[in-house]
């Protein structure tokens, strides 16, 4: 409004004006959606278990959608990032870092868990007879009640055909051939960079599927506590809380001690990393499963600050050779059993488990139940019952969860400590993105590919 005084015109100084938050807005965030989902679950399983008990499709649909993707985004990104090299040393030299990490990780989780459930012994007292125990409930989740021979599993790597990889859905093939295709354009050098920028318009394509498919995913989240809920109900919980509370506490005592360590290290919080990862995350919580989260972490680890080629190899090795949370159900679960079933276990036997399951945990994948699957086909080589582990049975889809968040922050840690390590981390971008407020920080959704 104008002022006149003395014959003058004056103008008032603009008003600032203070924009208020939209309380529905927070609604579109796909996290908020999934957690809102979850919730809703948790109470339709509750209040009606044989409606929520049919459900379970649901949830092993949108799965298998979101897993379809994995293979062309994985081998997308890997020749994108391969092909554009002019360097292929650091191929090598990539690969090495990261898998000296994931030992190194891996071993301490392995570790962790042993001391804790030697310590907290939550088996002690349950004094079941391994032999009353019914071993084909066990094998009929499992299907499987012997490891693979070394041998077997590195020729399984191999896939029977070049593009019988992209079919066969095994992340360890897709990261074979995607190498060996972007070696080779690299090789080629300006002749192979049209199928370079192919590849990554396809990419992209596939991008935008997945975008399309989030949509869902609260519907699967929904479908999946209600299901577990509904079908195992709330009190089965009570007579192995000590099992998961020790599982759950190890897990997070690991994600604060170890890899908090790790990020204090390069210069970056927890807690905002968690944050910023957040709606992959929820999606993990929702569906059980960290390979529904894959195509979006290595989304979030280049805005971050980490290079593609250092993303596209390091985070889906990760889900073969650094499952953390993985390896700290592993070993609890197996001493659990033994403790239960007052089957005596030596140290050195002990650490004999311990070494059986630094190799076997690698074949674990991120999809639900296959640590179950490990674990199972793992005990056939040790002193301890498999019957034993229809004790813990109804609970592995609840633990599945605990497992899965801490495979997925440990593969973005993971991510951060390789890029830095190789020179290829922008510390300052990555600041400036997970100091943001939470609104500000999108995911995977449809508009954001």
């Amino acid at each position: 409004m104008d002022i006149r005084r003395g014959g003058r015109m004056l103008l008032r100084p603009p008003v600032a004006t203070v924009r208020r938050p939209d309380p529905m807005k927070i609604f579109r965030h796909l996290y908020v959606q999934v957690l809102a989902a979850v919730v809703l679950g948790c109470l339709c399983g509750h209040f009606f278990p044989a409606f929520s008990a049919k459900l379970d499709p649901v949830n092993k649909g949108f799965i298998a959608l979101v897993t379809m993707l994995i293979s062309p985004i994985i081998f997308g990104t890997i020749v994108v990032g391969i092909g554009s090299m002019t360097d292929l040393k650091k191929v090598g030299r990539v690969g090495l870092k990261a898998l000296i990490y994931f030992e190194l990780v891996t071993t301490t989780a392995l570790i962790i868990g042993l001391v804790v459930v030697n310590v907290v012994k939550p088996g002690a007292g349950v004094h079941a007879n391994a032999a009353a125990l019914d071993v084909s409930a066990v094998t009929a989740v499992t299907g499987v009640n012997h490891m693979p021979t070394v041998t077997a599993y590195l020729l399984d790597i191999i896939p029977g055909t070049y593009f019988g990889a992209l079919a066969s859905g095994k992340i360890l093939q897709v990261l074979l051939v995607a190498i060996l295709f972007g070696a080779a354009l690299a090789r080629l050098g300006a002749k192979g960079r049209p199928v370079v920028e192919f590849t990554e318009v396809v990419l992209k394509a596939f991008m935008q599927v997945l975008a399309m498919l989030m949509v869902l995913a609260p519907v699967a989240a929904f479908a999946a506590m209600a299901f577990m809920v509904g079908k195992l109900g709330l009190s089965s919980l009570v007579s192995l809380a000590a099992l998961m509370g020790c599982v759950y506490g190890t897990m997070i005592v690991f994600i604060v001690v170890v890899l908090g360590g790790i990020l204090r290290a390069l210069g970056l919080g927890l807690i905002r990393f968690i944050v910023y990862l957040r709606e992959e995350l929820f999606l993990v919580l929702g569906t059980s499963s960290s390979e529904t989260a894959l195509p979006g972490l290595m989304l979030k680890m280049e805005k971050l600050g980490c290079s593609r080629s250092i993303v596209g190899l390091v985070v889906p090795a990760g889900y073969s050779f650094n499952l953390d949370g993985t390896c700290i159900y592993l070993t609890m679960a197996a001493v659990y059993v033994a403790q239960a079933t007052d089957t005596p276990l030596s140290i050195v036997q002990q650490v004999g488990i311990l070494l059986i399951l630094l190799l076997t945990s690698k074949g674990a994948a991120g999809v639900t139940g296959s640590g179950f699957i490990t674990l199972s086909a793992s005990l056939s080589s040790t002193p301890v019952p498999v019957a034993g582990l229809t004790l813990i049975l109804g609970i592995d889809r609840f633990m599945s969860q605990a497992r899965s968040l801490t495979n997925l922050i440990g593969n973005a840690v993971a991510v951060v400590c390789v890029a830095a390590w190789e020179g290829e981390f922008d510390r300052e971008k990555a600041r400036r993105m997970i100091a943001r407020p939470p609104p500000e920080i999108e995911g995977v959704s449809p508009g954001d590919t």
